[in-house]
């Protein structure tokens, strides 16, 4: 219990002081008797001179509370505050608008109110107050306290946060082993987590517990749901009955709702859609409904798609995926990356998908098992990228459109859609400029959309324009289009095409906005900033801003955010081939080397402003266009996140000839992409194109940076033996070339490797290698990290002074320089020595303190990281419900590296849930470790330490097939 007057805490006075203002506080504003208050303090022992130590204590209060605040008032007391005064009656208020927006449907807000409630409390509730009034007080608040996390982890289940919330119920579960509903609670969020085993396990334990210390058997809900899980009922993860709301409550499992938006003027169509439609629900139940709309670029395949898929998508409650399978272009989608969205959407943790096309095909068909979901396939290339996209089961559908007639895709609905016919052409001419402007020129009008060939795309880039230019009559624009006849070759639809539509909106460019139309379309990013694009076309940005715009104006530009631009992709091939015909190779070169520039620029001061004493800036390339600044590291992280698809795509781009040093120093400074495990995929093989050409070039000094974090990817992905290669042939090309910071990276890299190999010396001597590479180029965080790095090899030797003393100075000289993110690594590092050192509270504020810092940086494996090691420590302290949550937050998260960790992650935890006396489904977690470590073998001290934690179980276990779960890395970042 804690009083404020205004800003100031007020001191906590005489314990029975607290007790008696605990009484008239809970009373809310109602006069409490001096007799009442007697009771509350003292029960039946009071002293004799009660009344007059009551008195005491009132003055004393009145004192402390101000005027007004304590009032004598019939033979007793009150405190009158103002509602919003008490935490207390702030939290029922908060409660109750939490369950009127349950009712009302509103999940996210009743869970958010509900949030919001329990963030009042703090520790025991009148911890410290004595009397018997404030210790049964003390009970009714705790499981008040207990209601409130449960309703909201219910709505947390109810929206598909079941993996987020398993860490925070296995602690409640702790802390009141004998209540049941958390236990129901941490059931369904596992079975919903893919933890089948240990759900089962959570139920065997309740029944011994309840047993042994009741005498009684779980609750009938618990044991229906244990019934129901090993039943594998597929209604625990659909949408479930909501009675407060009266309706469908929204499903427990994550509904992607992904289809673009539906045009408003969309017309014609009607035959063709409704037999699509038709088909698609009458399939449903028997066979996954397969439609594959086929048709020239242009025809309208996308629009009639997204506009069936509106049309059907109540059938489909469990939600509507979308994919751009760019079919079109040089480039198509890679199903395995297509696959990984679409799990992730369905609310599979990134970190728990498994690499390997097969793999992932796997886990997305058993994903939509009895789920009804809506699949959309747009611009795909041909059958091969599509199959592995196909769901499984016959409650799913799927629509696809393709340039290309996918008469090898078996069981597929195919339909060719041609142009529209000159009703429903001139009707979505009409539809868009006007129908008061089209009865003024009909014959106008007509020819118009012959002109178009009927191809939708062309009537509506031709109607905007029009509709965009008020004091143009239609004639003028049928004029202008009757000398067209030059069309797109990808985009042929018989003898009729787009192209005259485009060339006619390019023509009626300004030269200026044409140059800009056509040499923005060069970069290979999904879109572009403004001042991005001022550095291509080398202006400023309100010029470019100008341009931009205009080009939005004529539609041959889109702008979904403020500041940022991106063309369709048609579009941009159209502009690309007036680029190859209108500027010359130079200019296009240099157009896209302004770009590198600017990124190269920008990319390195947000590095040197996250990363002080990181000297790498003064060994890039010199850049000729000076990039942006930043006003603090936040604004400097949020600029990386946002512009990493373009800075990496620009980076695999720009690797030919001159351009492949900066691109290489581009991929150097922009490595927290892959560390934090963002946007890795696409860093690993933009690394690997780099590298490749450097190598083709010769020129070992841009290999080697450009590689210089593929080693880890690799490792991450638990390729060892190509990881350790690949860090030993960078660690050589760094040093030939004389490059001391990414040689200094390298030698980290390889030590690294050989530190997971027990191969400590080795270890040690290319930390210290290392740390003179760094010192050289007077790198300081490099060599912090190098001592870092240091410390754990002499942790892994038994030398643990030294181990705490090399961390410490590491904190220190990270200190110095400002550089938050490495703080972080360094008090992890040194949190862990002190963990072996046995001094557990220095290491509890170490790893906390760097838990802080990498939340802080968005560093969300390093997280995960830092909880696996505060569940050692909490362990260790007898904390187990607390190193259990922490185990289980780890998992959640992901891990630094691959399966190296999780194998000591799930042994953590389950032996944290042992000590809790959740033995079922602390074997569980033993037996899913073991087996991965079977299937990959991987540490064998922690598998023999997990086989002498299950005993006879050991053999079975290791004969049991889990999936992989998440990561951990164990040593420090260079």
């Amino acid at each position: 219990m804690r009083v404020w007057r205004g800003e100031r805490v007020l001191p906590p006075g005489q314990p029975q002081e607290r007790a008696v203002l605990c009484a008239l506080l809970l009373r809310q504003g109602k006069t409490v008797t001096r007799d009442e208050l007697v009771d509350a303090v003292w029960g039946e022992h009071s002293p004799p001179r009660a009344i007059a130590a009551l008195r005491t204590y009132a003055f004393r209060l009145r004192k402390a509370l101000g005027p007004g605040a304590l009032v004598s008032d019939a033979g007793g007391y009150a405190v009158r505050l103002a509602p919003q005064a008490m935490d207390l009656t702030e939290c029922e208020a908060l409660e109750t608008r939490a369950k009127r927006a349950r009712a009302e449907g509103d999940l996210p807000r009743a869970r958010n109110l509900l949030r919001r409630a329990a963030a009042l409390w703090s520790g025991e509730p009148l911890a410290g107050v004595p009397g018997p009034y404030a210790y049964s007080q003390r009970g009714r608040l705790a499981q008040w306290r207990l209601a409130l996390l449960e309703a909201r982890v219910e709505l947390d289940l109810e929206l598909g946060l079941h993996t987020e919330v398993v860490s925070e119920l296995t602690t409640l579960c702790a802390e009141d082993p004998l209540r049941e509903r958390p236990r129901t609670l941490l059931m369904l969020a596992l079975y919903r987590s893919g933890r089948r085993t240990e759900a089962l396990g959570v139920y065997n334990d309740t029944r011994r517990l309840l047993a042994d210390e009741l005498g009684l058997d779980p609750s009938p809900e618990l044991a229906q749901l244990h019934q129901r899980i090993l039943r594998a009922d597929p209604t625990l993860v659909a949408p479930q009955a909501d009675p407060a709301g009266g309706g469908t409550a929204r499903p427990a499992t994550p509904r992607p709702a992904q289809l673009p938006a539906a045009l408003t003027d969309f017309t014609g169509r009607t035959t063709i859609m409704e037999t699509i439609r038709e088909q698609l629900l009458r399939s449903q139940g028997t066979v996954t409904a397969i439609s594959a709309l086929r048709g020239g670029g242009g025809v309208g395949k996308t629009t009639l798609a997204v506009h069936i898929g509106h049309a059907v998508r109540d059938h489909y409650p469990d939600g509507q995926l979308y994919a751009n399978l760019l079919g079109h272009s040089n480039r198509p989608a890679d199903p395995e990356a297509v696959l990984g969205a679409f799990l992730r959407a369905l609310g599979t943790a990134p970190d728990t998908l498994p690499e390997g096309i097969h793999e992932l095909a796997a886990l997305y068909r058993s994903t939509l098992v009895d789920r009804r979901v809506l699949v959309l396939l747009d611009n795909a290339h041909n059958a091969a990228q599509i199959r592995p996209l196909l769901p499984g089961t016959a409650s799913c559908a799927v629509l696809i459109t393709s340039r290309t007639r996918l008469t090898d895709l078996d069981g597929a609905h195919l339909v060719d859609l041609d142009v529209m016919d000159p009703q429903e052409a001139l009707a979505l001419f009409t539809r868009i400029i006007g129908s008061k402007r089209a009865a003024a020129e009909p014959g106008a009008c007509h020819e118009t959309v012959v002109a178009c060939g009927f191809l939708p795309l062309a009537i509506r880039i031709t109607a905007a324009r029009l509709a965009a230019r008020p004091a143009w009559n239609v004639s003028l624009l049928t004029h202008k289009l009757a000398d067209e006849r030059r069309r797109l070759h990808e985009l042929r639809a018989g003898d009729l095409g787009v192209e005259a539509s485009f060339q006619l909106s390019h023509r009626q460019l300004q030269p200026r906005q044409a140059r800009a139309f056509r040499l923005l379309a060069l970069a290979d990013g999904p879109d572009i900033s403004l001042t991005a694009a001022a550095a291509v076309l080398a202006t400023d940005t309100d010029e470019a801003e100008y341009l931009l715009e205009s080009l939005v104006d004529a539609s041959l530009l889109e702008s979904k955010e403020p500041g940022r631009y991106q063309y369709h992709d048609l579009v941009r091939l159209f502009a690309r081939g007036c680029a190859d015909e209108e500027e010359t190779t130079m200019e296009q070169k240099a157009a896209l080397a302004r770009l590198l520039d600017f990124y190269l620029a920008s990319a390195a001061h947000a590095y040197a402003l996250r990363q002080p004493g990181d000297p790498i800036a003064d060994f890039l390339q010199p850049t000729k266009i000076p990039g942006l600044s930043f006003l603090d590291q936040a604004t400097a992280l949020a600029w990386t996140l946002r512009e990493a698809e373009c800075l990496l795509a620009c980076a695999a781009q720009a690797s030919e000839g001159d351009s492949v040093r900066p691109a290489a120093d581009l991929l150097l400074i922009t490595r927290d992409l892959c560390e934090s495990g963002m946007n890795s995929h696409q860093y690993k093989a933009a690394a690997i194109t780099v590298r490749d050409a450097a190598r083709a070039a010769g020129n070992p000094r841009a290999e080697g940076r450009a590689c210089v974090n593929l080693s880890y990817l690799y490792w991450r992905e638990n390729k060892f033996r190509k990881a350790e290669t690949e860090a030993r042939r960078v660690a050589h090309l760094t040093t030939l070339a004389n490059d001391p910071v990414p040689a200094g990276n390298a030698l980290t890299r390889v030590g690294i490797i050989d530190i997971y190999k027990k191969r400590y010396k080795e270890a040690e001597e290319l930390f210290l290698q290392a740390r003179t590479a760094f010192q050289t180029a007077n790198h300081i965080t490099g060599v912090a990290s190098a001592l870092c790095n240091l410390s754990r090899v002499h942790l892994a030797m038994g030398h643990t002074d030294s181990a705490i003393e090399l961390a410490t100075q590491g904190v220190e000289l990270h200190s110095s320089e400002g550089s938050s993110l490495r703080v972080g690594y360094g008090r992890y590092e040194l949190g862990i020595a002190l963990f072996v050192a046995e001094r557990l509270t220095e290491a509890l504020r170490e790893l906390s303190q760097a838990l802080e810092i990498f939340s802080e940086n968005k560093q969300r494996l390093w997280m995960g990281s830092t909880h696996f090691r505060l569940a050692e420590l909490q362990l260790a302290i007898g904390n187990p419900a607390e190193a259990a949550g922490n185990a289980d937050k780890a998992l959640e998260l992901g891990l630094v590296n691959g399966q190296w960790g999780s194998v000591a992650v799930l042994r953590v935890l389950g032996q944290a849930l042992d000590r809790l006396e959740q033995k079922e489904r602390a074997r569980a977690c033993w037996c899913k470790a073991l087996a991965i470590h079977e299937q990959s073998g991987l540490d064998p001290d922690e598998a023999a330490l997990i086989k002498a934690l299950l005993g006879p179980l050991a053999d079975k276990a290791s004969r049991s097939a889990y999936p992989a779960p998440e990561r951990y890395h164990a040593a420090t970042a260079d």
